[in-house]
């Protein structure tokens, strides 16, 4: 029986404060890997990597294993990109024993626009041309999409040194944004991504901004996909605003027969609904803001809670809006002790302070 490739990087961080880093990660790892926590020590399993994290002596010593030498350099890349993000202002070292980087990203793909289309007044979709979309198949739903400066030629980012991406910089800057795929057209070659059009004047809006002037032939790239998978269950609760439209879309359209869902979905108007397709049973709840006699009104949380609390435990919670509402949720999932295997609770946007 032949054994199973183990590929190995070990890496050294010495941040502001051990114990301050190891809880960000485990709280952020926790939707995208099963997350064991013991005091100093963390291990994150995900479907291609196993990551282990020790606090020692103000330094956090890691260990990455991997099937493959790609999903070892796209781990390190995943944990040195989170890692600073997390250390924010914070000082923060980053060492890793000698690793040969590959030659280009391995989970870039370029992508060539073939249309764009209003889906709804605040919703337009960019159909992308890709040569491999075996990739985004059936697997998970986050991208970074990479946009060159108007009339230059892309140039693509590589690596750094301690593992994180090196973009490009001055005149050859690339516009980044998260993502979700709505679509893979396995037959056309094609990725449909929808851009929410934000009608929040004086807001800057850039990828939006490239959604709504893309043309035929305009090139970008893809970085990934990662996380955001399927969910696997009988039964399913989706809640979400227009920024998770695109997500609970692509659920509905790719969940197997039989499938029961309940979805509460907050959007501006009438106007702002979409057709769900599914071959499960679907029973959606639209909310719609402009009807709230105050436009900070909580409602969507408050149908959350309901909603989560007449769920049985087999239930999958899947939710995504705003940060603190997102994390009302996850602390009433973590109240009732719901098993962390069957929930997704991420947060896609922030509300900004006035």
């Amino acid at each position: 029986m032949n054994a199973i490739p183990s590929f190995k990087l070990s890496g050294i961080a010495i941040p502001a404060s051990t114990d301050h880093m190891l809880d960000e990660i485990c709280e952020h790892f926790i939707e995208h890997a099963d997350v064991e926590r013991n005091r100093d020590r963390a291990i994150l399993r995900s479907k291609t990597s196993i990551v282990r994290i020790r606090a020692d002596k103000g330094t956090l010593l890691i260990e990455l294993d991997c099937p493959s030498l790609e999903a070892l350099q796209a781990a390190r890349t995943d944990i040195a990109e989170h890692l600073f993000y997390f250390a924010g202002e914070e000082p923060l070292e980053l060492t890793w024993t000698p690793l040969s980087s590959l030659p280009a990203l391995p989970n870039l793909h370029e992508i060539t626009v073939v249309s764009a289309e209003d889906v709804t007044p605040h919703m337009r979709r960019v159909i992308f041309s890709c040569a491999d979309i075996t990739p985004f198949a059936g697997g998970d739903m986050h991208v970074r999409l990479l946009v060159p400066p108007k009339g230059r030629p892309p140039v693509w980012p590589g690596f750094r040194e301690d593992g994180r991406i090196a973009w490009p910089e001055g005149d050859d800057e690339l516009l980044v944004r998260v993502y979700t795929i709505r679509t893979v057209d396995i037959e056309r070659g094609e990725i449909w991504i929808d851009f929410l059009q934000h009608p929040m004047p004086g807001i800057s809006t850039p990828g939006a901004d490239f959604a709504r002037d893309a043309q035929i032939g305009d090139r970008a790239a893809l970085l990934g996909p990662g996380g955001g998978g399927l969910p696997s269950a009988q039964s399913i609760l989706l809640i979400g605003d227009e920024s998770a439209l695109p997500a609970i879309a692509r659920i509905a359209a790719e969940i197997p027969a039989g499938t029961q869902m309940r979805a509460i979905i907050e959007v501006e108007n009438a106007a702002e609904e979409q057709p769900l397709p599914t071959d499960g049973t679907l029973e959606v709840s639209w909310l719609h803001r402009g009807d709230y006699p105050d436009r900070r009104d909580r409602a969507l949380l408050s149908r959350a809670t309901d909603a989560i609390a007449l769920s049985d435990a087999e239930t999958f919670i899947w939710a995504a809006c705003e940060k603190t509402d997102i994390r009302a949720i996850r602390s009433i999932l973590k109240g009732r002790k719901h098993d962390h295997r069957k929930m997704y609770v991420a947060w896609y946007w922030e509300r900004a302070e006035t």
